[in-house]
């Protein structure tokens, strides 16, 4: 996929368009152009990109999605995938799966990520056993859970930066 497929032309960060675009190609742009800053780069080493990647990523969504980054030893970005695909107001989240697929991509370090589509970014008692449950999963096989970010609709919220992981 490339950029001409949402009828803009790249100009140095600036982005022009070919003919007039709705609201969801924006954001579907946003998302595509989010995606290219961050697969590839050297680390995901500052906080704020990652939370401007998630957002452009999960904000438009009307359903919770859990996904998962994975990353390599220097903290680059082997894959992002939603792994699960819940409700309005709820995922369920296998462990095991997490697991599996951490192994797959032979992932050293992982990402959690959800959005709440009630836009409050606040974590729930669910959020937080089911984080720790991932991280025990994780730890079994020498694969660390650097953090958990949620996605609301004004702020995305960390586990770590709150101390909860």
């Amino acid at each position: 996929m490339s950029l001409s497929a949402f009828k803009v032309a790249d100009k140095e960060g600036t982005y022009i368009t070919n003919e007039p675009v709705s609201e969801a190609e924006i954001i579907e742009m946003a998302s595509f152009i989010a995606t290219q800053r961050v697969v590839g780069l050297d680390a995901l080493t500052s906080p704020d990109l990652t939370r401007k990647y998630l957002r452009a990523r999960m904000l438009p969504l009307e359903h919770e999605v859990f996904a998962v980054l994975f990353l390599n030893n220097q903290h680059r970005v082997i894959k992002y995938e939603e792994v699960f695909r819940g409700t309005l107001d709820g995922a369920s989240v296998y462990p095991r799966e997490i697991v599996k697929l951490a192994l797959q991509y032979n992932a050293a370090a992982v990402i959690f990520a959800h959005n709440h589509p009630s836009g409050v970014s606040e974590p729930s008692q669910a959020d937080r056993k089911i984080t720790e449950k991932l991280c025990s999963a994780l730890d079994l096989v020498d694969i660390r859970a650097l953090d958990h970010l949620i996605v609301g609709a004004y702020e995305v919220t960390s586990f770590a930066e709150r101390g909860l992981m």
